[in-house]
């Protein structure tokens, strides 16, 4: 059995962004030769996300009003956590939004649905943080 492990970096200049990675763990999945198998995608930050979704601009517009609701960022005094940070809130989004993806390959590809895509969410950026993807398989 074939092991592949890789980091990829982020740096988002906003406090929160949806980004698709799905071209860049395609490239690892290619990196890897695995043909069958399982690939693993997780923020290795707690206050980042993995996740799969559409990639359409609506639907990341009303997570982003769908969070803030769940888990407005201000006023921050709200939040126990947020004694000498501001982050309370981006913990919260990310353990809503999950932390990891497993995702099947078939031949040599991602076996995704017709319109899932693989995403990086960041709920307090503006630093560099990392996800990890884990491929192992034949």
């Amino acid at each position: 059995m074939k092991s592949y492990r890789k980091e990829l970096w982020f740096n988002v200049p906003t406090r929160r962004a949806f980004i698709n990675i799905t071209s860049q763990v395609e490239d690892c999945l290619g990196e890897s030769g695995v043909r069958e198998g399982l690939l693993l995608c997780n923020a290795m930050h707690i206050t980042a996300s993995v996740f799969i979704n559409d990639d359409e601009p609506g639907l990341h517009q009303d997570y982003e009003a769908w969070l803030e609701k769940l888990a407005p960022h201000e006023p921050v005094g709200q939040y126990r956590h947020n004694v000498g940070e501001d982050n309370a809130d981006a913990h919260m989004k990310r353990q809503v939004m999950g932390r990891e993806v497993v995702v099947a390959v078939t031949g040599g590809r991602l076996d995704l649905g017709t319109w899932e895509r693989v995403f990086y969410g960041e709920f307090d950026g503006r630093r560099k943080k990392r996800v990890l993807v884990k491929i192992i398989g034949e």
